[in-house]
């Protein structure tokens, strides 16, 4: 890591839990609790859940190191967050908001802490808390194993870019019918369809794959190989749009897709719709490997 610091920060990242977004919503636990009867559940449940992911994050959080800085943030503050040089970057929470974090990251090392391992996959939130004392100075000093994962890259004929660990959507916002041209390797047509997909080695274990096996079009693609695939959800053939370039695998090409929608065209990034790039008439999108990697923590 550089020396832009004096010492590294630890940032941590979170989500609400369950127990917290039902009492936002819901005010009080009394309240809460009448919600979940309703429905055949025990308000216990999820406050125990709650309660065993603050233990796990207290765990956590006494690991750094005393002479290290740290902070806390939630994914909702992403996009307002500026992340430093020399951060490591500790996501406690599910698979799904370690590729959250993502999108805003230089290089940043990242260990995702899974905090109930009989719950969660922990594809990517792989560490145990038990394991983050030493595991964060060896993060530090640059000797702890880590993967670097291929990205997907979009960026803008007016130099707004995109970046995810997973997919990047290009569609409609309403995921209603959207219109545009595609070209990849000399190969173009207008098409109509709900939207196309770029993902990841990673993200092809995910949304990619789901529509992967709906359509039969597997296309084999390593986590740290540097290469992308894309997928067409649902193309129409009509007078005016075809449906010959439905999937492939982007290397030395990029896929480019140029808007046909009067409005509503949208790109985002790992399923994350509030954070949208507009794409309407007109607009052109060039999408590839990014040039950086992400770089997982899996010691």
């Amino acid at each position: 890591m550089s020396a832009g610091t004096l010492t590294p920060r630890a940032v941590f990242v979170t989500r609400e839990t369950d127990y917290e977004l039902l009492i936002a919503r819901h005010a009080t636990r009394g309240q809460a609790r009448f919600f979940l009867d309703g429905r055949d559940e025990r308000i216990e449940a999820v406050e125990a859940r709650h309660a065993r992911f603050h233990l796990v994050l207290a765990q956590a959080r006494a690991a750094v190191p005393a002479d290290w800085r740290q902070v806390s943030i939630r994914r909702a503050d992403l996009d307002r967050f500026r992340f430093d040089g020399d951060d490591v970057v500790v996501a406690v929470g599910q698979d799904g908001l370690v590729a959250n974090v993502a999108k805003y990251l230089e290089n940043q090392p990242v260990v995702g802490v899974n905090p109930a391992p009989d719950l969660y996959d922990g594809v990517l939130a792989r560490a145990a808390v038990e394991r983050l004392g030493p595991l964060l100075p060896a993060i530090a000093n640059g000797a702890a194993p880590m993967e670097r994962r291929t990205m997907v890259e979009a960026v803008l004929d007016d130099g707004r870019r995109l970046t995810a660990l997973n997919e990047i959507f290009v569609g409609h916002g309403s995921h209603q019918s959207a219109r545009y041209r595609i070209e990849t390797g000399g190969a173009a047509e207008n098409q109509s369809s709900s939207g196309l997909i770029v993902a990841s080695g990673t993200g092809a274990t995910g949304w990619a794959r789901s529509i992967s096996e709906a359509t039969h079009l597997a296309i084999p693609l390593g986590a740290e190989e540097r290469a992308v695939a894309f997928w067409v959800r649902e193309p129409f053939a009509s007078r005016t749009t075809a449906t010959t370039l439905r999937a492939g695998k982007l290397e030395a090409a990029p896929l480019l897709v140029t808007s046909r929608m009067n409005e509503g065209g949208v790109i985002f990034a790992d399923g994350i719709e509030g954070d949208f790039l507009a794409f309407d008439w007109g607009r052109a999108v060039r999408i590839a490997p990014a040039t950086r990697t992400f770089n997982l923590v899996t010691g």
